[in-house]
């Protein structure tokens, strides 16, 4: 027997909806996989005050550099995020490395189990590459870490591939996976 869901919306987050993107946050930092999938800690997020999240809001829904794009019940609950950052050639991306070519680094993505196995990640990685698409991106790009081999998988099956990029963090060895948009 197959569990059916409620139908979902996936949007662009808004800049009245800090509180949303707070707990969703948290939420996704208390999933068994966070501590290689997450650079920041349940305990460091959950001590930041409210104007954190507030302009973190405003630049997700209002940036032409970023934008995340959720997942939300009829009901009004978010159950999935994935934020798009537009990187520059030139510039240093957010783990500190140089970007060779423009593109979107797909971060901060987080499906709750419940929702996982029907097609939302597809849905949330849509709408970030549709938003960078008209911005005439071309690529995208994405991080996981070597024991998280859920989301090495679910990416893969959604076409990107390793671009043979390596490097270790602070949690460990990570792959860079890529798609042409």
């Amino acid at each position: 027997m197959t569990t059916s869901h409620p139908p979902l919306t996936v949007r662009r987050a808004r800049e009245d909806e800090w509180r949303e993107t707070r707990d969703l946050r948290l939420a996704a930092l208390q999933d068994p996989a966070a501590p290689v999938a997450f650079l920041e800690t349940y305990d460091v997020a959950a001590a930041r005050p409210d104007e954190f999240w507030q302009e973190r809001a405003r630049g997700n829904a209002t940036s032409e550099a970023v934008a995340a794009f959720v997942a939300v019940g009829a009901d009004g609950r978010w159950v999935g995020t994935t934020t798009g950052l537009v990187e520059e050639p030139g510039a240093t991306d957010v783990l500190g490395g140089p970007v060779a070519q423009r593109q979107v680094h797909l971060v901060g993505v987080f499906v709750r189990p419940e929702h996982r196995g029907a097609g939302l990640l597809g849905r949330l990685f849509d709408g970030a590459q549709d938003w960078a698409r008209g911005l005439g991106v071309e690529r995208a790009r994405l991080c996981v870490h070597v024991a998280n081999p859920r989301a090495q998988a679910a990416y893969r099956k959604l076409g990107f591939t390793p671009s043979g990029s390596r490097f270790v963090l602070e949690q460990g060895e990570e792959l860079e996976l890529v798609r042409a948009l």
